[in-house]
């Protein structure tokens, strides 16, 4: 992904990492993933963020609606994902979860946020719909190894 395109998304990531950031300081380490979720919820409202909560993803399979679906835990200015654990450390699983998000909804950015460590964990990532390819905050492709 070209450095260029980050770019363009670096005031909406400092916005909402600021906001992760806050809720943790106030909240502190290893309540369960919703109460972050609401809190989180609370501080976009107040930082006038506009966001969607457990935003429902409609799938399909050969143009045929499904009846599974997926819900993202926020969508932030249409166009981040933020999902939120709570968990001794993340996984690949939870890595693989947010890129298959972004991938369905062509959502340029995904941040992953753990909040049960002492200091909030927070991984950034961004895709691009041309490729179709995940990339670190410097641009290089991420490789699940």
């Amino acid at each position: 992904m070209q450095e260029r395109k980050i770019e363009l998304y670096h005031d909406i990531m400092y916005q909402i990492i600021g906001a992760i950031y806050n809720v943790h300081n106030e909240m502190g380490p290893g309540l369960n993933e919703y109460v972050y979720q609401e809190a989180l919820a609370l501080e976009f409202a107040e930082q006038k963020i506009p966001f969607v909560r457990e935003k429902e993803i409609a799938l399909s399979y050969r143009n045929q609606p499904l009846k599974a679906t997926y819900r993202l835990d926020m969508l932030c200015y249409n166009s981040a994902i933020i999902e939120c654990k709570s968990v001794e450390s993340l996984s690949q699983n939870h890595r693989a979860q947010l890129f298959n998000y972004m991938r369905l909804v062509n959502a340029p950015m995904g941040i992953l946020v753990n909040f049960a460590q002492r200091n909030a964990i927070i991984e950034r990532y961004f895709y691009d719909k041309e490729t179709k390819e995940i990339c670190d905050i410097n641009g290089n492709p991420f490789s699940q190894k």
